[in-house]
């Protein structure tokens, strides 16, 4: 029996991307108490079956996802309807290429990305040219801008910016 193991995230997080985890996942959760939708932070899996054939597990950072029944143990077999990643110095090149890449092929509506360093947050929306799915850069919110922040599929969920940041310095 051989074993063709592949390692997809890797470890190291740093305190300050566990606390934007944690701070976004407080925020979020009990906004979706209601509903069918549950966000996770980064303990779950996701494994899909890519469209070259192989299969290829992922663990964001955080996720919102409202098809919560479709898993086997702690992975889910559906797409997130959002992802969110924070970057760490060496993970930051998987998260904004290879990532990105599957979770743009698996039609995941809206992607964040956390920099801690630079204290800013890329949303990127979802959308087809030509039938294809592509990932369209929304906004980037900073500290200037930081009441445009808010999610665009959930638009009830309100996300503060400073609360996302609490406690990095």
């Amino acid at each position: 029996m051989s074993l063709d193991l592949q390692v997809t995230d890797m470890a190291g997080a740093t305190v300050e991307h566990s606390t934007v985890i944690t701070n976004f996942v407080n925020m979020v959760y009990n906004q979706l108490k209601d509903s069918t939708c549950r966000v996770f932070p980064d303990n779950v899996q996701y494994r899909w079956r890519l469209d070259d054939g192989s299969e290829k597990t992922v663990i964001p950072d955080a996720s919102i996802n409202c098809q919560i029944k479709s898993r086997k143990g702690n992975s889910f077999l559906n797409a997130p309807q959002f992802v969110l990643e924070v970057l760490n110095p060496s993970t930051a090149n998987y998260d904004r290429t290879e990532k990105k890449e599957i979770y743009r092929s698996e039609e995941i509506p809206e992607y964040w990305i956390v920099d801690i360093r630079k204290r800013n947050i890329e949303i990127y929306d979802l959308d087809y040219e030509n039938g294809k799915p592509e990932y369209y850069l929304i906004d980037t919110v900073t500290g200037e801008n930081k009441n445009d922040l808010h999610l665009i599929h959930f638009t009830h969920i309100k996300i503060d910016f400073e609360q996302l940041f609490d406690g990095v310095d």
